[in-house]
């Protein structure tokens, strides 16, 4: 059983990259906080009393699955006001969508040469670019087995899918990420 001490600090560890997965899935920094919002409350809600070493699956798994129902809830959503819209005489194709702001890791603050420093942050936008191209499953298989260095078997758990498709879904987005890295010029 785990104590609430363990479940905040589990909390406190795991929000920041949740929050960037969630930013990278739904592409709006305001969505992605309600989306990492909803998934704690739950974890809290539901697992509190699970054995903390059982939280960093139970949470990945509450993650996703709160991603894809924002998903399925905006498909319906859009669906209707498509519908509505075909009435109407005006049609706004405005598109509002920020894109994600570069975050550096922390620790990274401190290197010495500013070359260096940019060169960074240019390589991790152009990642974070090709990781939201990525189609939804490659993204998230990616995400989950190479940020948040999970194993094929507990990605396929969280996914709910084979190991074998783990597998397909990261083998693509990784040829995906290293061709838009070559086409900048950047090798790997």
């Amino acid at each position: 059983m785990a104590t609430p001490e363990e479940l905040s600090a589990f909390l406190a560890e795991v929000e920041r990259r949740a929050f960037r997965q969630a930013a990278y899935a739904v592409r709006d920094d305001h969505l992605a906080l309600d989306i990492v919002q909803d998934a704690m409350m739950k974890l809290a809600e539901h697992y509190a009393q699970r054995p903390a070493t059982e939280f960093p699956m139970l949470f990945q798994r509450i993650l996703q699955n709160v991603i894809r129902d924002h998903f399925r809830r905006q498909k319906v959503r859009n669906l209707w006001t498509t519908l509505l819209s075909s009435f109407s005489s005006q049609q706004d194709e405005e598109d509002e969508r920020d894109p994600l702001e570069t975050l550096l890791p922390e620790g990274d603050a401190g290197r010495d040469d500013p070359r260096d420093e940019v060169q960074r942050r240019q390589t991790l936008a152009i990642i974070e670019r090709a990781l939201q191209k990525l189609p939804q499953r490659q993204r998230e298989a990616f995400l989950l087995r190479y940020w948040e260095d999970m194993d094929v078997a507990e990605t396929a758990a969280i996914m709910g899918c084979s190991e074998g498709s783990v597998k397909t879904h990261c083998s693509r987005a990784v040829h995906t990420l290293a061709a838009a890295l070559a086409n900048k010029g950047i090798g790997l």
